[in-house]
């Protein structure tokens, strides 16, 4: 899946998030697929009986997936919206109201408040020293939500070219498995509360091809779902962290 919202500045990086050059590459900041996993984040805060009052989004593209979750929270929720990429926070003020703010800022050099939850939405594959970067999210919030592509799957190691397409278009630096994922956040310090899996090439085939595996994935993921991420890949994984 591709992701909506991904930025963060690294010293001594040029950032293509800063510059433009991701947005031309991805003009909608992938707003098509933020009511898909809205609905995905919304799931695992009712699982857990979360009941946040302010929920905080770093690198929140175009801000879809807080307005979102806004329609299907409590009016009381306060949702803030983080991003470096003026193009990203251009779009995301279409979508402020009183409950839904949005700034132009790095959140983890920017003083704020401590928010009950963080979502942290197809992130932290982009950022170099994604370990660093997990060790300062933890202080930013109680509860977060991480979505991790798994794009690690022997299908996609085998054919190559799909992992240097995320590489080129979509700025991915890194390559999960749910194994490495979790052990990733462990090692920054985290405890893992909950985890699914979220089956983008089902709900969101973006080939004929993806389409027609359809019903093989749903026939293979009932049986034995580890394998067939691990296998066929094209899915993510969802995780709830303290």
């Amino acid at each position: 899946m591709a992701e909506t919202g991904d930025k963060l500045k690294f010293a001594g990086h040029s950032s293509i998030y800063e510059t433009g050059e991701y947005v031309e590459r991805n003009p909608t900041y992938h707003v098509e697929d933020s009511s898909w996993k809205a609905r995905h984040i919304q799931r695992l805060i009712q699982k857990n009986s979360l009941q946040p009052r302010t929920i905080c989004e770093i690198g929140c593209g175009a801000g879809e997936i807080l307005k979102q979750l806004q329609s299907s929270l409590p009016a009381v929720t306060e949702f803030f919206g983080y991003d470096i990429s003026p193009q990203a926070i251009e779009l995301s003020r279409q979508r402020e109201n009183e409950q839904l703010h949005f700034y132009c800022q790095d959140l983890i050099t920017t003083d704020t408040p401590f928010f009950d939850l963080l979502l942290c939405i197809d992130v932290f594959e982009h950022v170099p020293d994604y370990i660093g970067f997990l060790r300062d999210l933890r202080r930013q919030a109680n509860y977060k939500i991480f979505h991790i592509p798994l794009d690690m799957s022997a299908q996609w190691v085998l054919r190559g070219k799909p992992i240097l397409r995320l590489r080129e278009q979509a700025g991915h630096l890194h390559y999960f498995m749910k194994d490495t994922a979790l052990e990733a956040l462990r090692d920054a310090g985290y405890e893992i509360l909950d985890w699914t899996y979220t089956p983008g090439a089902i709900d969101n085939p973006g080939s004929i091809k993806a389409r027609l595996a359809r019903w093989p994935r749903r026939l293979m993921m009932s049986v034995a779902p580890d394998f067939t991420v691990r296998m066929l890949g094209g899915y993510s994984l969802l995780v709830l962290a303290k």
